[in-house]
């Protein structure tokens, strides 16, 4: 069940054992402003709430972006302090 604004998030993505699963739910169009929406039925599932800010990581294979990531960049700034430590802040 996705977490509400102001309760703690369980990371999906820290240590420890995972099975990977990747899903196709959905398709976003880019307009000519370049934007897109996030389906809400994803937003629902992600647990993603009216003013979250996401963090978009790319992996790159021979200097091209092929795969984006979104993460709550309270989420992704917590991995990086569970990694580095206090100190790492």
């Amino acid at each position: 069940m996705p977490s509400k604004k102001g309760e703690p998030v369980k990371v999906c993505c820290s240590s420890g054992p995972v099975q990977n699963k990747y899903d196709v739910e959905a398709i976003a169009t880019v307009d000519e402003r370049g934007q897109m929406v996030l389906p809400k039925a994803i937003r629902d599932k992600a647990g993603i709430m009216p003013g979250d800010k996401l963090a978009i990581v790319t992996l790159t294979r021979n200097g091209r972006v092929c795969c984006l990531h979104l993460f709550r960049s309270d989420d992704l700034a917590n991995g990086v302090v569970d990694i580095l430590g206090p100190d790492g802040k």
